[in-house]
């Protein structure tokens, strides 16, 4: 037991200092700019939020100046008159410019863009790049981290499902930590909200769902800088997979009482029907905004507060910042199984409200 609580302090105090390393690397190269270090600390945050071509763990600089970086190129898929893959090394962490069979692409604020050798990028009046910009299918930082995810719960369920037929429907190894969580999302989380009747058709999803976003929040707690559900684009996948589930799987009552509520003046029926169409739209989104907010809003915060030490440069102001972003960080723990449940629950409760029976209560 203590050499657990033991493992989760070092793995904080890893992931703080080596933000803290990063951060103050990421100063040291713009110190010949002479920018205000405020803008500095904004721009590293934006970077540490961002998507990447490449997985890149750590970096620093040589004494002779030269940026090295550890880590290694994922693979680039354009469609631009053709299929195009090639390596991201290419692109040298965004400092140069591809070729690939005569065309040459560059990395523009974390997107692919169709330019000269040079490496030109036009922009307009409200400095958007004006260059064509191919179709991108590219295996990225997040989408790479999303595949390993997906195959390390197929690799742990597989092997509980396993033990179960071994040992008598006792579960053995890594499966008895699993078994509490896996029996309280069944029964303090889909029979309550769906129901003993129709909960088992949506437990596959549910289980899916929770120990996806628990995993992948705490991956991003971790100094491997993966921040895959502060991606909005994730979270909508999320959400829309939730609002398929409830709008194939629904019952005749549940449409009833969205077109045509019973118990409500026709007049009345006449002008809610379309606010609660309106309102199947709005749940799911509620979701999608919900876990992309909590989690951005949770890195930045962080990632402000460990800023701050190189703002106050002092033997009062760095350690108070340090302690506050350790606090912190703890705290990020706590939020991270918390956005799990909460997405789990509220589309439990979907799930129970597009299959309510006439009769239940």
């Amino acid at each position: 037991m203590y050499r657990n609580r033991l493992i989760k302090i070092l793995v904080l105090l890893l992931f703080v200092i080596t933000n803290t390393v990063s951060a103050q690397e990421f100063t040291e190269e713009n110190n010949s700019d002479e920018k205000d270090i405020k803008v500095e600390i904004k721009e590293y945050i934006n970077h540490h939020l961002l998507d990447s071509y490449d997985f890149g763990l750590f970096s620093w600089t040589t004494d002779e100046g030269e940026h090295k970086h550890f880590g290694f190129p994922l693979p680039v898929i354009l469609i631009d008159g053709g299929l195009k893959v090639f390596s991201s090394s290419k692109f040298h962490h965004g400092e140069t410019v591809a070729e690939v069979d005569g065309n040459y692409y560059k990395v523009f604020h974390n997107k692919i863009y169709k330019t000269d050798a040079a490496g030109t990028i036009t922009l307009d009046d409200h400095q958007h790049p004006t260059n064509t910009k191919p179709l991108d299918f590219s295996i990225t930082k997040n989408v790479t981290v999303i595949f390993l995810v997906g195959l390390f719960m197929f690799f742990m369920f597989s092997r509980m499902a396993k033990s179960y037929q071994k040992n008598n429907l006792m579960p053995t190894g890594f499966g008895r930590m699993l078994e509490p969580i896996i029996m309280y999302i069944r029964d303090d989380i889909a029979i309550p909200n769906i129901g003993k009747k129709h909960y088992k058709k949506y437990m596959s999803y549910l289980l899916t769902v929770f120990f996806f976003v628990w995993i992948i929040n705490l991956l991003g707690l971790t100094p491997l800088g993966v921040n895959v559900t502060n991606n909005i684009a994730v979270t909508f996948a999320l959400a829309l997979i939730t609002y398929l589930l409830t709008t194939f799987t629904a019952n005749k009552n549940y449409w009833k009482h969205i077109f045509w509520m019973p118990g409500v003046p026709g007049p009345m029926k006449i002008i809610l029907a379309p606010i609660e169409l309106l309102g199947t739209i709005i749940k799911p989104f509620s979701l999608m905004i919900r876990l992309y907010a909590n989690i951005t809003a949770g890195h930045i915060v962080l990632m402000s507060i460990i800023g701050l030490m190189f703002i106050f440069k002092s033997w009062i102001g760095s350690p108070l910042s340090f302690g506050l972003a350790f606090a912190l960080a703890l705290l990020e723990l706590l939020v991270a199984a918390l956005q799990a449940y909460i997405f789990t629950m509220l589309s439990a409760l979907y799930f129970g409200s597009a299959v309510e029976e006439h009769d239940d209560h």
